[in-house]
């Protein structure tokens, strides 16, 4: 009697909260994969450089959050996504639309508050989107997105359309209840929306350990019976991996799902941000260790898939395109003041 009781205990212990699925393997990517995930996640890495250059240099205003370093989640979710799928997602943005196919100069030129900009130079780092393009934001109040997501979703499931909608947030936006109503309306309504936590560790500057009773962010949703899984947001095949299961589970009709990206930022939350909150080794570490462009660039060599000077002529085309985009942000025309009554509902 005992030791049943000792086996039941110890399978109850053992299953994963919430009946979540267990996280998959990473992909086995081929050739062409590999060279398009390291074409992406270079075009992203490249232009935050670039967009850090010019706001010290004065031709981006207001806030500037970069994507440094967290390249693989985005331009792995993306590769898992089918035609119609949407984003949306909080204020470091700029990854999210590149991946999403929003061209380079739009980006830029809306950074820097310009005609051709993506939101017609109104918008600006934190506010731009492309219906078009199945991009739904860029958001400056923390959060929320998360329930405008959970809106795209139930648009799906009313259209009966097969697309799954993806809503990025962040470790410190978990904590803010419109989260949670949004949760808890996903699964009542079983809607087709994947909860991406970005946990990059330290919020605006507040470590996890410090701002949360739950540091296992893929535990979020248990109480609303939504799954979730922890993936390693520094490779980019373990994040592919994990959005076809999750693209999947919402396809079939199981509702919400949440994906915890374990990422690193390597620069402040912002621009104004000197990141005092952490050492120089560990920022080191991550880059030298775990970085998702590293890993791709050794993958490709390795298999000789691609050599060094290969590589290098693709890390020119992009640096190519991201300074065209540089040039044409800088000199295109600022928008007519007649743009102030435009795209508005009185």
């Amino acid at each position: 009697m005992a030791s049943a009781a000792k086996r039941a205990s110890a399978k109850k212990t053992d299953a994963k909260p919430g009946n979540s699925p267990i996280a998959p393997k990473p992909v086995e990517f081929d050739k062409e994969q590999e060279l398009a995930a390291y074409r992406m996640m270079l075009l992203i890495r490249r232009f935050e450089e670039k967009a850090g250059q010019l706001y010290g240099m004065g031709f981006i205003g207001g806030f500037c959050h970069l994507y440094i370093g967290q390249e693989a989640v985005v331009t792995g979710l993306q590769m898992s996504l089918i035609e119609g799928d949407q984003m949306i997602t909080g204020y470091r943005d700029h990854g999210h639309m590149l991946a999403m196919d929003m061209s380079a100069r739009g980006v830029m030129a809306e950074l820097t508050g310009r005609r051709g900009g993506l939101s017609k130079g109104k918008g600006g780092s934190m506010h731009m989107f492309s219906k078009e393009k199945n991009f739904y934001g860029g958001h400056g109040i923390v959060g929320a997105q998360v329930s405008l997501g959970t809106g795209l979703a139930f648009a799906n499931r009313y259209r009966k359309n097969n697309n799954v909608a993806l809503a990025f947030f962040g470790d410190g936006a978990a904590n803010q209840g419109q989260v949670y109503e949004s949760f808890n309306m996903a699964a009542l309504w079983k809607l087709p929306v994947i909860y991406v936590i970005e946990n990059n560790r330290y919020a605006m500057g507040t470590a996890v350990t410090r701002s949360s009773a739950e540091t296992d962010f893929s535990h979020r949703g248990i109480s609303f019976k939504i799954p979730g899984i922890q993936v390693d947001g520094m490779d980019v095949r373990a994040v592919k991996a994990a959005g076809e299961l999750a693209t999947e589970w919402c396809r079939s009709g199981k509702g919400p799902i949440i994906l915890e990206m374990l990422t690193y930022r390597y620069r402040g939350h912002s621009m104004s941000d000197p990141a005092k909150y952490r050492t120089k080794e560990e920022v080191q570490k991550m880059r030298s260790e775990h970085d998702p462009i590293e890993q791709v660039k050794a993958r490709l060599i390795e298999k000789k898939w691609a050599s060094e000077d290969e590589l290098k002529e693709i890390d020119k085309e992009v640096r190519d395109i991201v300074a065209d985009a540089a040039d044409f942000a800088q000199t295109d025309p600022e928008p007519d003041a007649s743009e102030l009554w435009t795209d508005i509902t009185i």
